[in-house]
């Protein structure tokens, strides 16, 4: 089986902590919508997210819209798992985030046992995918549990979580540059960080009062304004892979 992940270049964190900034705001704007309710919308996030893996499962290669469609969909119902634990099951925030780093954990831990490796560039066969987008998942709904959990118990608020993940992230990226820490540590460790950063910001942009501490701005505007970034930058994405499959059939040729 072909590689079925992008490359890990400057772009790929672009676009991933998009897709965490409109993940957060999109399922805030559908989850807590008096006309949806929380249980509808999670049936809503849980469908898009099946059918957006299936798609993504049965492609043969990486292709960069359905990656990427599959990963904001993950990001969304990531996002409203970890708000369903906190709100409806009344679960608190720190509970929900040891009880979801407990999880991340054990994934990685089958997933090693079984493949010896967690390289996102060993992603070709079934199994390892399946494992990878278990952790995507993972990743999305501890890092919403994470942010809200500083900005709200912590009692930090958006803007200040939001600097304190900017610190955070700069430690597996300096860590791999300079201290010969493992890329695959590195990797996870940034990958996870990138969701409550994304969300963070996100929130500081959206929240309304008199939840928010930010500009209050809307979840459906910011959810507007992001998914057009987004969708701007996986087109960017997907014509610079055009030219590379260009480029590489011409050789082959």
């Amino acid at each position: 089986m072909a590689m079925k992940v992008p490359e890990i270049t400057l772009i790929f964190w672009i676009a991933k902590l998009c897709t965490t900034g409109f993940g957060e705001s999109f399922s805030d704007y559908v989850f807590f919508n008096d006309y949806i309710g929380q249980h509808t919308a999670m049936l809503m996030g849980l469908g898009l997210l099946l059918m957006c893996l299936a798609v993504q499962f049965a492609t043969t290669r990486y292709t960069p819209w359905v990656y990427w469609l599959a990963v904001t969909a993950v990001s969304i119902f990531g996002t409203m798992s970890a708000d369903f634990l906190n709100k409806d099951l009344g679960m608190p925030l720190y509970a929900s985030t040891l009880m979801l780093v407990a999880v991340q954990a054990a994934v990685f831990a089958a997933w090693y046992a079984t493949q010896r490796t967690l390289d996102v560039h060993s992603i070709d066969t079934r199994l390892r995918e399946l494992f990878y987008w278990l952790t995507v998942l993972c990743t999305f709904a501890l890092g919403t549990a994470a942010g809200d959990f500083a900005a709200v118990t912590l009692g930090l608020g958006t803007l200040a979580s939001s600097f304190v993940f900017l610190g955070i992230i700069l430690i597996p990226a300096a860590g791999y540059r300079w201290f010969r820490l493992n890329e695959v540590l590195a990797f996870w460790f940034a990958y996870t960080i990138t969701r409550p950063l994304g969300a963070s910001v996100a929130d500081w942009l959206s929240v309304p009062a008199p939840y928010g501490d930010g500009l209050q701005l809307g979840a459906g505007p910011i959810s507007l304004v992001l998914g057009i970034l987004f969708a701007g930058i996986v087109g960017m994405i997907g014509s610079r892979h055009r030219g590379v499959m260009r480029g590489q059939t011409a050789g082959v040729g």
